[in-house]
């Protein structure tokens, strides 16, 4: 009987050869390429599955980073390809097949591609012009640019059977930085699965630091843009490494093992109440990215100030949650921000429960006629504080409801670290309702669906007064202060305390 392993060799090899053999081999690159490609493939371990439809793609920039070179070789006749943004069209040039050398057109910002399907594509990009579009650039060094994929990365949609092996032939000088999955063993070498496609997605070139940093259960590759003026990435390098530990506070470990981090240094602003952090957020493309924006003149001590950081990595402890539940993903991480900075010592119990408390007043005047549902259909423009801290204060019930019924054996975070443990990190979108439903089948006793019928769909806030009287958190003139002979005052306690 021939082995299975070697069948798929002499496939793959086969297909390899008669792409050298159409393309004449015009370069170096892309003949190394089609080799590391063979060997990638014929290895088991290193494929995903041993029968994936591959698609191959080579990606050379120049010296200048000013234009780019795509050849694309499809595991099958593709009969559509796709880039994420609209924009992709303006910076596309010389379509062609590259099976014959025939042009492809471009009609309505889309391929027109053979009834047949293609084997075969090859394009170029204008590089500049992609990178003059991205305002994150603004700041840079000119030797450093930033340019999403999805203005010139032109795929097809896969399924749960196939895969991307993308590849990067660059001078020297340069480095890559994708928000994908490396390929382990192979430089500048990324697969992409099934999975979240976003239209932030970040490909950075140039010469900027890339640096790996251990926290317990995972890996922080981090990559710090360089900008027009000096930047301590020493000290940066600490400060993401620091707030990303803010979240294994949590549970112990942080929730994904594999996480990129984008550090984009911005000149002459700052965030909201004058953070140093300005801004940032989660991408979700072949796997999880924090994208964060800082000010590139600010002390390194305001840094630790902000909160943004530690919102954003606390994300992680979610799966993607569709935007119709968007008060869960954005109310979690709320939460959570607020207490693992008490448990790091940034902020005191007092503060905590200060900034819960001003939140949960914002949520309340916010569109009081609107659900937590209704916010999120009305979007962030619309009811961006009560989507917040509604969600936030249906998890302070849900920890609280978790705590007082287990005597303290069981709380939010340990379900979320059984959340990790069986579902993340997860490759799709989840509904909030299917979220919820998996983290009452972690538990005993139901307690995340029966909030959600009670508060989903009701106008108002979420009633917690009467839960912070319980907890000893009085308040006088706007001032929070700590009751310590409250029925719940423990459990207030030890929510803000490392476990």
């Amino acid at each position: 009987m021939v082995d299975g392993t070697a069948i798929l060799f002499a496939v793959k090899a086969f297909w390899a050869l008669r792409t050298i053999i159409i393309s004449n081999m015009k370069n170096t690159a892309r003949t190394l390429f089609t080799i590391a490609a063979i060997c990638v493939f014929a290895d088991p371990g290193v494929a995903t599955a041993a029968n994936a439809l591959t698609h191959e793609y080579l990606i050379t920039v120049d010296a200048t980073m000013s234009s780019m070179q795509v050849e694309a070789s499809f595991g099958a006749p593709v009969q559509a390809l796709t880039a994420r943004s609209s924009d992709a069209r303006n910076f596309i040039r010389d379509v062609r097949n590259c099976d014959d050398d025939t042009r492809i057109r471009m009609r309505d910002g889309r391929m027109r591609l053979p009834e047949k399907g293609l084997s075969c594509l090859r394009y170029s990009v204008n590089l500049k012009k992609a990178a003059a579009a991205e305002r994150r650039n603004a700041s840079l060094s000119d030797r450093n640019i930033i340019v999403s994929p999805a203005a010139w990365f032109w795929r097809p949609e896969l399924r749960d059977n196939e895969q991307i092996i993308v590849r990067f032939d660059l001078p020297e000088s340069l480095a890559v930085s994708a928000t994908w999955k490396p390929v382990p063993g192979e430089r500048n070498t990324y697969r992409l699965m099934n999975s979240l496609r976003s239209s932030a997605a970040v490909a950075a070139f140039g010469e900027f630091e890339l640096v790996e940093t251990q926290i317990p259960g995972a890996t922080l590759s981090i990559t710090i843009m360089q900008p027009t003026a000096e930047i301590d990435t020493d000290r940066i390098v600490d400060w993401v490494r620091a707030t990303a530990n803010n979240v294994v506070l949590a549970y112990g470990r942080f929730p994904n093992p594999a996480t990129n981090v984008v550090i984009v240094p911005i000149s002459g602003q700052r965030g909201r109440d004058d953070s140093a952090v300005i801004f940032g957020h989660v991408i979700r493309d072949g796997t999880e990215t924090i994208e964060l924006f800082v000010d590139q003149a600010g002390p390194i001590a305001d840094y630790y100030e902000s909160w943004i950081a530690t919102h954003e990595f606390s994300h992680l402890m979610l799966p993607y949650i569709r935007s119709r539940h968007r008060w869960m993903s954005e109310g979690f991480a709320t939460y959570y921000q607020n207490v693992l900075m008490a448990r790091a010592h940034q902020y005191s119990e007092e503060i905590a429960w200060q900034n819960l408390w001003e939140g949960f007043e914002r949520g309340r005047l916010s569109r009081p006629e609107l659900s937590p549902n209704g916010a999120a259909r009305a979007g962030i423009g619309g009811a961006t504080m009560k989507i917040y801290w509604s969600g936030t204060a249906i998890a302070l019930m849900a920890d609280v409801e978790l705590r007082q019924r287990s005597n303290g054996e069981e709380s939010l975070d340990s379900v979320f670290e059984k959340l990790q443990e069986c579902c993340l990190p997860s490759d799709r979108s989840w509904s909030g309702t299917e979220l919820f439903r998996k983290l009452d089948s972690l538990i005993d006793e139901p307690v995340f669906m029966p909030l959600y019928r009670q508060y989903a769909w009701a106008p108002g806030f979420p009633d917690v007064e009467s839960l912070l009287s319980r907890l000893g958190v009085d308040v006088r003139d706007g001032n929070v202060q700590l009751q310590s002979g409250a029925p719940l005052a423990g459990i207030r306690s030890s929510i803000m305390k490392e476990r």
